[in-house]
């Protein structure tokens, strides 16, 4: 089951790209067709999950390179399953999305979409970790190109910046990853934690992997390629952006940091907490400086993923349980943001804030769908972003309660700079007049944000089957690690 997972989008992306030119049109629905079915199986694997097991399930293993002791070795845990759902559900919004944003070299665009869906699939449910690294890299090929052939006036620099900044993260990652294997004779991730003492305090492997997955994140001050990588992308490329891709690098952080190096991350925790508290709040104020709303958002992203790191270096069953629940609430909300965005550019082929307002009188239903949205972001009770925040704070708090108070003041300048940028662009007089030809959205728009506000209230106000999935899994982890009792 999970092997068709990952490699049906391949399957797919290789149908498209097969695609005679005079049926270049039929791309997207090709694509669209395969992401929801690969949707439709990850529900499977969901609805078959036993929440009670702590280890990997659905397991698939196989010799691949015996000499060196890699395999093909793939399960899905409690860590992992929500982000396998959170990847399934967005990359069919996605392509929904890009009927108006792109509109040339159809048959590579989506083929490479669907690429990038089976190498971030990849990722998340990777045992070995040179298979692991296989993907992780496989990812980079998809977004170079969805940023460098479809994105905006600066796209060549964003897109050198986001490769050279990965890249450099990952190669350090590589070293480490051949040292383990090496030394253990085996790159089974399960057998790595289990001989993990030889290396339990290994600072260099600790940083190895960690400048990795803090670039990938990306946490302060890791983060400059982050703005210029969503300001450039287009719409679909955003969305897989700040939804997906950004999540590989705490889901590495929880993964692999945690479970081989506890001693090391221990000893790395309050640095780690600092950076991740400075990243909130320098996220926060920069983001509020923006005019331009896509450039906002991308900051705002910066400082929403400073959370995730601080519940993860809290080192407790709080602090991660809430980091995980938060990348998938990150995920939905900001997706949503970029795609309300998105949706606005299309129409004036502006970002500029400071050339819209009154955008509510001409799209009310445009205005609602994007005020639910912000606030989600900004973590209003009974809406997905506040029970994740919620959750980590208290995590934090346990281990420090000065740091923790400068966390949540981040989230009343996410109010400020968010309730801003909605004031600027829907509320108060028009400031062009080219906003009085704007209409509102179509019922295709209607459909593309309406499962991302469902996920918003789910989420919000009946969390609990999503801490249960992944209650026994972080548990373990915590155990085996030495962090259980924090």
């Amino acid at each position: 089951m999970l092997s068709l997972i990952i490699f049906l989008p391949l399957i797919g992306a290789l149908i498209v790209a097969a695609l005679p030119r005079a049926l270049a049109n039929s791309a997207r629905m090709v694509a669209l067709g395969v992401s929801l079915v690969t949707f439709a199986l990850s529900l499977v694997v969901l609805f078959s999950f036993n929440t009670a097991q702590a280890g990997y399930q659905f397991v698939e293993s196989v010799s691949w390179i015996a000499q060196y002791g890699i395999g093909y070795k793939i399960g899905v845990d409690g860590i992992s399953l929500w982000l396998v759902m959170l990847t399934t559900f967005i990359f069919p919004i996605a392509l929904l999305s890009s009927h108006d944003s792109v509109r040339d070299r159809l048959k590579e665009f989506y083929a490479l979409m669907l690429l990038m869906e089976t190498a971030t699939l990849g990722v998340f449910l990777s045992v070995d970790i040179f298979l692991f690294y296989v993907f992780w890299e496989f990812a980079l090929v998809p977004m170079y190109f969805l940023i460098g052939v479809w994105g905006g006036e600066r796209r060549v620099y964003a897109t050198m910046k986001f490769f050279l900044y990965t890249m450099a993260g990952s190669l350090l990652m590589l070293l480490a990853i051949l040292f383990l294997g090496i030394n253990a004779q085996s790159f089974d991730l399960e057998v790595l934690i289990i001989k993990n003492g030889a290396w339990a305090a290994s600072v260099p492997l600790f940083l190895a992997f960690a400048i990795a997955f803090l670039i990938k994140v990306p946490l302060f001050p890791f983060h400059s390629w982050l703005p210029d990588a969503h300001t450039e992308a287009p719409t679909p490329g955003s969305i897989i952006l700040a939804a997906v891709l950004l999540k590989m690098g705490g889901y590495g952080l929880i993964r692999f940091n945690l479970a081989l190096f506890p001693e090391a991350s221990q000893q790395f925790a309050p640095l780690m907490i600092i950076l991740a508290v400075i990243g909130i709040l320098y996220g926060a104020i920069v983001a509020f400086g923006q005019s331009d709303a896509k450039k906002l958002v991308a900051y705002s992203s910066v400082s929403h993923m400073g959370y995730i790191v601080l519940g993860i270096f809290a080192l407790n069953q709080l602090g991660v349980q809430g980091a995980i629940l938060q990348m998938v609430n990150h995920g939905i909300s900001t997706g949503g943001l970029f795609l309300i965005v998105g949706y606005l550019y299309e129409r004036r082929h502006t970002r500029d804030m400071s050339r819209f307002g009154g955008v509510w009188s001409k799209m009310p239903l445009y205005g609602t769908l994007a005020l639910i949205l912000v606030l989600s972001s900004l973590g209003l009770p009974a809406m997905n972003g506040f029970v994740g925040e919620f959750v980590i704070l208290q995590g934090a708090f346990q281990v420090n309660q000065l740091w923790t108070g400068f966390a949540a003041l981040g989230m009343i300048l996410s109010a400020v700079y968010l309730l801003t940028f909605y004031q600027k662009i829907f509320l108060g007089e028009s400031r062009d007049a080219a906003n009085d030809k704007l209409t509102d959205v179509t019922p295709r728009e209607v459909l593309t944000v309406v499962p991302l506000l469902v996920m918003v209230f789910v989420i919000g106000l009946y969390s609990l089957p999503f801490f249960s999935a992944m209650s026994a899994s972080v548990a373990n982890l915590l155990s085996v690690a030495g962090f259980a009792m924090r």
